[in-house]
């Protein structure tokens, strides 16, 4: 097997399309094969490979473990049992015994391992690492320490809790002890091999390693092993803050050199120490006069950006807390302006070189940051920290270093353009408390007048001519400075000035272009209440040109998917404009159309950006939304534009692409008004049917959205083509999984929802049986809360053949009285613990339903139901009603940023397509719920119920 393996590895190197797919196709069968993920890891191994194959099998076997290794509670076990023994048992020899290429992606593979079975299925790990660390070897170290750390670093960003601390106290136990032992050892070293480069470079990313593990283990709490040990540890950390040594330093001023690295990672040991166990660090005084003085000796060339960004992060946060005020008077607040925020906050050679060589990752850092920090970013934090508790002081001293660059600058304008740039910075800086690029200001200076700035210095630097003689990053300052403060700004002011903004797009800059892109997004975004400030009249004028330019600069950017996907901030914009305009953009509809699918080919081919691609999908969303709903005789010549793309990502496997695609068909399908599903459509369902599509978790939300589509426009058709029966088999798939239940619901709901009750009539048994199945086997909060709502919206629906005593039918024909043994165990447990405003209401109208108009619900068997099921409906009733925003429907389009709703690659969902099931949105329930109890009370069924119910209701 390792023979055939190697060979398709090799294959899948291959230029020819049709040899590398073939490899992949071989490969990806052969996966769930016994002994292949053993087979794979032997050919990492072989010494005598060929290194390019050994290292593209470790990445292959590294996103096998990704795909298979992790268990799905309902679903088989992709991996034999002996399989995964023998992979835990060989990978840490095989890992820190292979070259540093290798190494790497097997200390990823063993990091995932770990996170699904470490510590409960792999409690040897640590011992195992332990046993391998050897003072006299490390290269071997190096892989044992980067396993180590890539295990121990997710404690810093999961929430505490038992489990973990259990966790981490298991690992201090095993692991602390000759933790810092390997330290101590390895320091002496340094001390032994101070005049040797080559041994010094290996130490010292061992040292690294060390103190990225240190944080780790104390991330969550303060260990007593390290609070034993505080003073040696602390020497440790002090003595390599203020280390220095030529051998080591780089020459390159872009290069970061190994005792940067270690000097940043210790200034975050100490910034969560001092935020964290300040009580219990006592050398913080003497840790800030350290960094204090790094900081006004460090260098300003780009590679001491890092550390010099951890540093001052530092001092923020010493700066924070109340109880350090006393560290701050005026002079010391005058010294930080002086000696590390002006000198850290101007523009230097190597950024201008940035703005005019690496656009877009000057623009990245500038407007997210980065993992290395910017010192622009970090001098940011460190005034508004010292803003807390000194606003004015602050204020002033900084408005003096204002009015000496701005003088500088109206002194030479042409020479001194970079003192205003500074100013800039330092105006936003001071200005805004608090901030973000998705939100805007959110938090002022109220001892500074931003409007007054803007009209003073932003507003002429816009109006001047785009493409003149002022510098570009003055341009670009001044799009930030709309940008930043959008929030600030009247919707008057806006509008006035959004016509230079729109100008900029015509900008020859890249770095002004995408700003000004950028700015309008963010601009056409902004709420007011809980409409969205700008409609598509204000904009009217604007949008065929700024929609005609972003796809100019989109498409100019290159002919390859990675350089055309490059810049998401123009796709972005794009879309913005898209769902803002609405049907304004008919006139030339199949214009940008034309041009997003010509979009989608070329990234389809590679795709290489999810922002990019997210956005450009849900640019098409938004077209169709805005134009086929209202105009549904153009959907034809939408389809004639988007069917071929879409099938050749179907038929190419272009597995980041395929859900969308999915949406996109699912939304035009919903969208055809004429009876019965189309052809076109119809020829399509049989291959969605087919299993191998379903294995991919990505796929599933978007096809049952589709399947939802196909359903609500031709079940007949469905149910007379013998189509219904492996839905039925999809649905029994999906509910047997934890993962996937919940859309195993909504596909059975919209089988209910358009299913005839006759054709349905043979399934209805197995169907029930199958939910009971689960329930008593696995039961989970989130498949009891999907269960409800089913049982809820069938006793709604308002269906030939379908009520609610039918609904106990399907329930009591498994077993007589099945319905109200599960209705005491289940229904009435888990309507108590309804907490979303609109499942609430759901379940208040299918009980009110099964209430009033059910015989079975009268009989004795069930009458002592009552009392509990009227008090559990009173408790949901009392319940304060969530203020429902007052959303129009032009709002509804309002798209959460991908950012913050949290990009998956499996699976993101668009937002323009997507439909809720709602049918009860406009129920007033404490009305509903009293009429027809009232009303049944006063008919014959009332005289059934005991009294003390009615006196329940008042």
């Amino acid at each position: 097997m390792e023979a055939a393996i190697a060979q398709h590895i090799q294959n899948t190197l291959s230029v020819q399309q049709d040899i590398r797919r073939s490899a992949e196709a071989a490969l990806s069968s052969a996966e769930l094969t016994p002994g292949f993920s053993l087979a794979l890891l032997n050919v990492v191994g072989a010494a005598n490979a060929d290194m390019s194959i050994r290292v593209t099998c470790a990445i292959y076997f590294k996103n096998f473990v990704k795909k298979h290794w992790k268990q799905v509670e309902g679903e088989p076990d992709k991996l034999q049992a002996p399989d995964r023994a023998a992979i835990k048992a060989s990978i840490v020899d095989l890992m820190i015994a292979a070259p540093n290429s290798i190494q790497l992606q097997l200390s990823e593979a063993v990091t995932m391992i770990a996170d699904n079975d470490f510590p409960e299925q792999w409690s040897e790990l640590v011992p195992l690492l332990v046993s391998k660390l050897d003072a006299s070897n490390f290269d071997i170290n190096a892989g044992v320490l980067q396993t180590a750390h890539s295990i121990f670093k997710r404690w810093r960003h999961q929430f505490a809790s038992n489990k973990l601390f259990s966790e981490i106290k298991m690992v201090l136990e095993q692991f602390a002890a000759p933790f810092l032992a390997f330290f101590q050892a390895t320091d002496a070293l340094v001390d032994n091999n101070a005049q040797n480069p080559k041994a010094l470079a290996v130490l010292f990313n061992a040292i690294l390693l060390l103190t990225k593990i240190f944080y780790s283990l104390n991330c969550q709490d303060y260990p007593e092993f390290f609070e034993n040990n505080h003073d040696q540890f602390m020497a440790l950390l002090k003595k390599y803050l203020v280390y220095t040594n030529p051998l080591l330093e780089t020459n390159d001023n872009e290069e970061v050199g190994p005792i940067e690295k270690v000097k940043s990672s210790i200034c975050e040991i100490i910034d969560l120490y001092g935020t964290k166990y300040e009580e219990d660090f006592k050398t913080l005084p003497d840790f800030v006069q350290t960094v204090w003085g790094l900081l006004t000796t460090t260098g300003a060339q780009p590679k001491y950006d890092g550390l010099v960004s951890k540093a001052i992060g530092f001092l923020t946060a010493v700066a924070r807390p109340a109880r350090h005020k006393h560290m701050f008077s005026n002079d010391v607040l005058r010294n930080i302006c002086q000696s590390i925020i002006v000198p850290n906050m101007s523009l230097r050679d190597a950024d201008i070189e940035l703005f005019e060589d690496d656009c877009m990752e000057y623009i990245r850092r500038d407007l997210e940051g980065s993992d290395i920090g910017t010192r622009r970013g970090a001098a940011t934090e460190l005034i508004r920290g010292l803003l807390g508790h000194f606003a004015q002081e602050t204020t002033a001293i900084v408005s003096e270093y204002l009015t000496a660059l701005l003088a500088e600058y109206a002194r030479d304008p042409k020479n001194n353009w970079k003192s205003k740039d500074t100013a800039l910075y330092l105006i936003i800086a001071v200005s805004a408390k608090a901030s973000s690029l998705q939100s805007g200001v959110t938090s002022v200076n109220e001892y500074i007048d931003t409007i007054s700035v803007f009209a003073s210095h932003v507003l002429p630097d816009l109006q001047a001519p785009v493409n003149g003689p002022t510098e570009a990053i003055i341009k670009v300052d001044a799009l930030k400075y709309v940008l930043t403060f959008r929030n600030q700004l009247s919707k008057v002011q806006i509008l006035d000035v959004f016509p230079f903004i729109v100008q900029h797009l015509s900008s020859t800059n890249y770095v002004v272009y995408t700003y000004a892109a950028v700015c309008i997004e963010r601009i056409l975004a902004v709420k007011s209440g809980a409409h969205l400030m700008f409609a598509k009249n204000d904009i009217h004028q604007y949008v065929q040109p700024m929609l005609l330019r972003l796809f100019d600069l989109i498409q100019a950017n290159g002919a390859t998917s990675a350089k055309l996907a490059e810049n998401d901030y123009l796709m972005k914009a794009l879309m913005r404009v898209l769902l803002v305009g609405r049907d304004d953009i008919l006139p030339y509809a199949s214009e940008i159309l034309n041009r997003l699918t010509q979009i989608i080919d070329v990234i389809a081919k590679n795709p290489s950006n999810p922002k990019f691609n997210h956005f450009a999908f849900e640019s098409v969303g938004a077209l169709i939304r805005n134009i086929c709903q209202s105009n549904v005789q153009l959907i034809g010549e939408f389809e004639q534009f988007l069917f071929p793309p879409f099938q050749a990502i179907l038929q190419q496997d272009v597995a980041e692409f395929m859900p969308y695609v999915f949406q996109l068909m699912a939304q035009m399908l919903a969208i055809h008004k004429e009876s019965g599903i189309p052809p076109a459509y119809k020829q399509m369902l049989a291959p969605l049917l087919t299993p191998a599509l379903w294995e991919s978790h990505g796929n599933i939300p978007a096809l049952v959205g589709l399947l939802e589509s196909y359903l609500t426009k031709g079940a007949s058709e469905i149910v007379h083509g013998g189509q219904l029966t492996p839905i039925l088999g999809i649905y029994h798939k999906l509910i047997a999984s934890r993962m996937n239940d919940n859309y195993g619901m909504d596909l059975i709901m919209s089988v209910y929802e358009n299913v005839s009750t006759s054709d349905l009539a043979s399934f209805n048994k197995n169907i029930f049986m199958l939910l009971l199945q689960r329930l008593k086997s696995s039961r989970t909060p989130k498949f009891t809360n999907c269960f409800l709502k089913f049982l809820c919206n069938l006793l709604i629906m308002e269906k030939e053949g379908l009520n609610a005593d039918a609904v106990i039918g399907f329930f009591d024909s498994i077993q007589p009285g099945l319905f109200r043994d599960m209705f005491t165990s289940v229904v009435l447990p888990g309507l108590a613990e309804m907490v979303q405003p609109e499942e609430r209401k759901l379940f208040i109208i299918g009980m009110t339903n099964l209430l009033t108009r059910s015989s079975v619900i009268l009989s004795d068997a069930y009458l002592p139901l009552w009392p509990e099921l009227i008090k559990t409906v009173i408790e949901l009733l009392k319940i304060p009603a969530a203020q429902d925003a007052d959303v129009s429907p032009d709002d509804e389009l309002y798209i959460a940023d991908v950012e913050e709703a949290g990009y998956q690659a499996s699976f993101a969902r668009l937002a323009a397509p997507t439909k809720k099931r709602n049918t009860v949105q406009t129920v007033d329930v404490n009305a509903y719920f009293m009429q027809h109890m009232v009303a049944f009370k006063a008919g014959p069924g009332g005289a059934r119920v005991s009294p003390a119910v009615w006196a329940m209701l008042g």
